[in-house]
C-alpha cells in the first residue's frame, strides 16, 4: 500500500483522566490512527486504559493529580511529561483539559514539539463563577494562557461560538489561534434510536453530580412534579466529583433518594442502555462546552429538556429536539418536564429531530474530520 503524507507522523494525546479520554476522545484517536498517524495516549492509569488498548492504541501511564495543589507533586508531573515528550518525540501533541494544556504545552515548548493542539471541553469552574477563589485562580490562568497558547503552531479548540467570544473578550489568545469544533461527536451506531419502554416515564440527568449542572434545580423540579401528582421517575446518572468545588456531597444525594425525590443510578458505562430505558433526558446546566450527554440523548432519539445557555443550545434546540428553559429556574424546568412527559407526540417529534441533527452535523465522523484537518494544517500535510 502506498504511504500517505501522514505515515510516520506521531500524535501524542495527553489527558488527566483515562475515563474522560475514552468517553470524549477515543473515537478521535482511532480516526487519527486509521488516517495513517502513529498515535500514543498518555493518562494516569485506571480501569479505562484497557479500552484504549482494545482500540489498538498504545497507552503510556503518567502521574497527574487533576485537582492537585501541591507544588512539589506538580513539579514532578511536569518533569515526567517533559521526559515523556523527549522519549516519544511526537510531531504533534493534543492536550485535553486545563492541567494537561498547561503542563503539556510547557513540555512541548521545552522539547521542541512542532505542533500543539489544546482542547477545552468548556470554560470550566474557574471561568464560570465569580467565587473569590475562582477569580484569583482565573487571574493566574489568564496570564498563563496568554503566554503559552499564542504561538503560531498552536491551536486552541473550543466547542462553541459563545466560548470563542468569551476567550476573545478576555484576550486570552489571538483569534487566529482559536478553532471551533462542535463537541466530541457521538457514535451513532452505538447510540441508536429505539422505541420508548413501557411503564412509568423515566427522566434522567446524566452528568457528574455538580450543582452547576443544574442538579439542585432538577431535584426541586422533581419534588414539585411529584407533589402535583405527576407519575414519573427521576434518576441521577453519575457520581459526585469531590475534586470539584461545585460537587454535591454523597450525603446530599443519599438524602434526596431517601425522601423519594430521585433515584441514583450511579456511574454507568452502558449509557446506550440507559438511554433506551429513559423517556426524557434533562440537563439544566448553567454553561457547557458541548455536552456529550446531550449528543448521546439526541443520537438515541430521546427528547431533551435543558437550559438555554452556551454550549447546550449547540445540540439542544428549542422546539426542534428540545424544550429549553432559563438556567437556575426550577419552576420553568418543572413546567417543561411536565409538558414533555404528558405529550407522547411531542416526545416522539423532539426525539426524531434530535437524531437528524446528530447525523447531519454532530457525529463522531464529522468531528474527527474537522480535527484531522487542524492536524494537517499544523503539520503541513496536504
Amino acid at each position: 500500500m502506498r504511504s500517505t503524507p501522514r505515515n510516520g507522523k506521531k500524535i501524542l494525546f495527553l489527558g488527566a483522566w483515562d475515563w474522560y479520554f475514552v468517553c470524549h476522545r477515543l473515537g478521535l484517536a482511532v480516526a487519527a490512527k486509521n488516517a495513517g498517524f502513529e498515535v500514543v495516549v498518555a493518562t494516569p492509569p485506571g480501569p479505562y486504559v484497557a479500552k484504549i488498548h482494545e482500540a489498538g492504541i498504545r497507552h503510556v501511564p503518567i502521574r497527574m493529580v487533576r485537582q492537585g495543589k501541591n507544588p512539589a507533586v506538580d513539579a514532578m508531573t511536569l518533569a515526567e511529561i517533559v521526559a515523556l515528550y523527549r522519549r516519544e518525540r511526537p510531531d504533534l501533541t493534543h492536550h485535553v483539559a486545563i492541567k494537561p494544556m498547561l503542563y503539556g504545552t510547557l513540555a512541548a515548548k521545552a522539547t521542541g514539539v512542532r505542533a500543539i493542539v489544546n482542547a477545552m471541553g468548556g470554560l470550566g469552574y474557574v471561568f464560570s463563577t465569580e467565587a473569590p477563589l475562582a477569580r484569583a485562580i482565573r487571574a493566574g490562568l489568564t496570564v498563563a494562557y496568554r503566554g503559552l497558547l499564542s504561538g503560531a503552531d498552536t491551536r486552541v479548540i473550543l466547542q462553541n461560538d459563545d466560548d470563542r467570544a468569551a476567550w476573545l473578550a478576555w484576550k486570552l489568545v489571538p483569534a487566529r489561534n482559536i478553532v471551533v469544533v462542535r463537541g466530541a461527536g457521538v457514535d451513532t451506531d452505538r447510540f441508536a434510536p429505539s422505541p420508548e419502554p413501557a411503564g412509568k416515564k423515566l427522566v434522567i440527568l446524566p452528568a457528574r453530580l455538580l450543582k452547576d449542572k443544574g442538579l439542585l434545580e432538577l431535584v426541586e423540579a422533581a419534588r414539585r412534579l411529584k407533589a402535583d401528582g405527576v407519575d414519573a421517575r427521576f434518576a441521577l446518572v453519575g457520581e459526585p466529583d469531590p475534586g470539584n468545588p461545585a460537587s454535591a456531597t454523597a450525603a446530599e444525594v443519599a438524602a434526596w433518594v431517601r425522601e423519594g425525590t430521585v433515584e441514583h443510578f450511579g456511574w454507568r458505562d452502558d449509557m446506550d442502555r440507559v438511554h433506551r430505558e429513559a423517556h426524557v433526558v434533562c440537563l439544566p446546566s448553567y454553561r457547557e462546552g458541548l455536552p456529550k450527554a446531550l449528543l448521546e440523548a439526541a443520537s438515541s432519539g430521546r427528547a431533551i429538556v435543558a437550559t438555554d445557555v452556551p454550549g447546550v443550545r449547540e445540540v439542544a434546540r428549542h422546539d426542534e429536539n428540545a424544550l429549553l428553559v432559563p438556567a437556575r429556574d426550577a419552576g420553568s424546568l418543572a413546567a417543561a418536564l411536565r409538558r414533555v412527559l404528558e405529550d407522547d407526540t411531542l416526545r416522539a417529534r423532539l426525539g426524531a429531530r434530535g437524531r437528524e441533527i446528530v447525523e447531519t452535523e454532530l457525529s463522531e465522523r464529522f468531528v474527527a474530520e474537522r480535527t484531522l484537518a487542524i492536524y494537517d494544517e499544523l503539520l503541513g500535510v496536504g
